[in-house]
């Protein structure tokens, strides 16, 4: 929607009117573009009970 209003040529203070947000929040969003956010895949954790896992496995 941010990128829509930009071009009918609103300027960045309108935009954050009608939108309702911060102007420099609408600066960031049109700084980077269409893309979507990238998340990588995440690292796995330890466990809490790794260190007790032989005992009770016993």
């Amino acid at each position: 929607m941010i990128h829509d209003l930009k071009k009918q040529g609103l300027s960045v203070t309108s935009i954050a009117r009608k939108v309702g947000c911060d102007r420099k929040t609408v600066r960031k969003y049109l700084e980077l573009g269409l893309e979507g956010p990238t998340y990588g895949p995440r690292q796995p954790r330890d466990r809490l009970l790794d260190p007790f896992e032989g005992y009770l496995r016993e």
